[in-house]
């Protein structure tokens, strides 16, 4: 839940995380995702009025994600948020989730178009050119998981619980980065990723030999991350862009920040990172895109909007 005030200035920034309840099966449940959104929209909507010392007659504007994602979600989040616009009468815009992630960057004030994108979380990983604000060409995306599941993945099979990600950032520390030889897919192959394969050959040292867990999730890890990096690389110098601008959940992982940000150096580029609050999925990123779209664009959607599950950016 985010309320944000003349276009990028952020008011409140509330998440209610509901990785406790999905922990033990591995990864998100609809259902159960969909019947806690429900239950929480009216408490969060309180709490960030109360925070933003406002109350609700003075919104002038409601966003909500209508995609990616898992359609019970959205649905949920979608009706939410059409039903206050309808009660208070003022207009609604439908959010792209991917590009709430792009416009991260924009609340932060750190990257100006054009840039690279490299959007990497639980449910996507691709290579967005952003030309300009809302104007995008996607230049690769992952062809089976994406970056982000194959952490959560690899962490559920080894005992970690979900989500893995933060665990595995801060266990590979104390491991040997070199200790398995994993492959890196796809890597002098174009601009898409893939990494099933990956997930499948720590499957089978996990399934059949002893292993040192730390060693073996540092070797993972550098693997995901040669591979995201060389990408990143390669699409800023084809596209000829000096910024390459990383958001998602796994932006906040403490190597690729390290490592990116001097492998981009190196070749005369900067990487930038939004702050951690905005890195995993949050109403900021959503309230200051839907701002944005209808300020300067004067974009607005229409109530019957309907929710997207495999909507794409660029």
């Amino acid at each position: 839940m985010g309320i944000v005030e003349g276009g990028s200035n952020i008011l409140v920034n509330k998440i209610y995380s509901q990785a406790d309840l999905h922990e033990k099966y591995g990864g998100v449940v609809p259902e159960i995702a969909s019947r806690n959104h429900l239950k929480k929209f009216s408490p969060l909507i309180e709490e960030a009025l109360g925070e933003a010392d406002i109350d609700l007659e003075d919104v002038d504007l409601v966003g909500a994600t209508y995609g990616p994602g898992l359609v019970g979600p959205l649905l949920v989040g979608l009706s939410m948020g059409k039903s206050l616009s309808y009660s208070l009468n003022v207009f609604f815009l439908g959010v792209n989730h991917l590009e709430g992630h792009v416009y991260a960057h924009y609340a932060s004030r750190e990257a100006e178009p054009p840039f690279l994108a490299l959007l990497v979380s639980g449910g996507h990983t691709s290579l967005v050119l952003v030309k300009d604000w809302g104007n995008y060409e996607r230049l690769g995306s992952t062809r089976d998981d994406a970056a982000g599941e194959a952490f959560d993945k690899v962490g559920y099979m080894t005992g970690l619980g979900y989500p893995a990600g933060p665990k595995i950032d801060e266990m590979s520390k104390e491991g040997n980065r070199a200790s398995y030889d994993f492959p890196r897919p796809m890597l002098e192959e174009g601009l898409d990723f893939s990494f099933a394969g990956l997930k499948s050959a720590v499957a089978r040292v996990v399934e059949r030999e002893d292993y040192d867990l730390p060693d073996l999730l540092a070797s993972f890890q550098e693997a995901v991350l040669d591979t995201l990096i060389a990408k990143s690389i390669r699409a800023a110098k084809r596209e000829n862009v000096n910024q390459i601008s990383v958001m998602g959940g796994v932006s906040a992982n403490s190597r690729l920040r390290k490592q990116l940000s001097k492998k981009a150096e190196k070749e005369g580029l900067k990487a930038i990172f939004p702050p951690f609050d905005l890195c995993t999925d949050n109403g900021a990123m959503i309230a200051v895109t839907a701002s944005d779209k209808y300020r300067n664009r004067n974009e607005t959607s229409p109530l019957s909007l309907g929710p997207e599950p495999s909507l794409h950016l660029g």
